[in-house]
């Protein structure tokens, strides 16, 4: 799962997002409106754990805006701010969750994975030749048997059903590459790419890693005749 925090303290950014990737989530950080903004507008989030004093401007523009968004992850505001007129407005406002600040981060935690079940709850899974991925407990089958890939070749393979029939830029797959632990090779998408592609030809998947040239990768349904990758 990732997440999306946008805090201006940057020390308290830091200690969240090392605990919440301990915790399984995958934390990218902002500091800022602008950076949250541009985050959201390249990479898919589960969801964003929201500040309400930020540098530009009040958090809650950012619910706003997103409220009228499709398919925009649940957002929890995590602020100081905790009068109750104010905890009204940003519920009202379309927050899915709102907490007043000190917040632990096994609550935070607790409250993440609380927003997931909520959301993911009557969603049909992603479905793509062989290949089935449950939005909820993110259990990945290939003809209906369990298909469990490392780590690097998962987080690829999530990325490009989640996008597909569309294509996913290189530079955005280097980047979830990057925040599951370390920084990536310049060539790392081509190496794990190639890693997923056999192993999803072994799995008998039903599905190809089609090069985009100049962008990056999509993930499609094989053809009749076409051999599957």
């Amino acid at each position: 799962m990732r997440v999306l925090l946008v805090e201006d303290n940057e020390r308290l950014a830091l200690l969240l997002a090392e605990g919440l990737r301990r915790a399984g989530w995958q934390a990218d950080t902002g500091g800022s409106l602008e950076e949250a903004e541009a985050a959201l507008a390249t990479g898919e989030y589960d969801a964003v754990v929201l500040d309400r004093g930020l540098p530009d401007g009040d958090g809650i523009d950012l619910v706003r805006r997103l409220r009228h968004r499709p398919g925009s992850p649940p957002v929890l505001i995590m602020t100081a701010r905790g009068e109750v007129a104010e905890v009204v407005e940003g519920l009202d406002l379309g927050a899915d969750d709102y907490m007043v600040k000190p917040v632990s981060l096994v609550e935070l935690v607790a409250r993440l994975n609380a927003a997931q079940r909520r959301g993911g709850r009557g969603a049909a899974p992603l479905v793509l030749g062989a290949i089935a991925l449950d939005p909820l407990s993110r259990a990945l089958t290939v003809g209906g048997a369990p298909f469990d890939p490392p780590p690097r070749e998962r987080t690829l393979l999530e990325v490009l059903l989640r996008a597909a029939p569309r294509p996913v830029a290189k530079e955005t797959l280097e980047a979830r590459l990057a925040g599951l632990d370390r920084a990536v090779q310049p060539n790392a998408v081509e190496v794990y790419v190639h890693r997923l592609r056999a192993r999803l030809g072994q799995a008998g998947a039903g599905v190809v890693i089609q090069t985009v040239r100049g962008l990056g990768y999509r993930l499609e349904a094989a053809a009749a005749g076409e051999a599957p990758a």
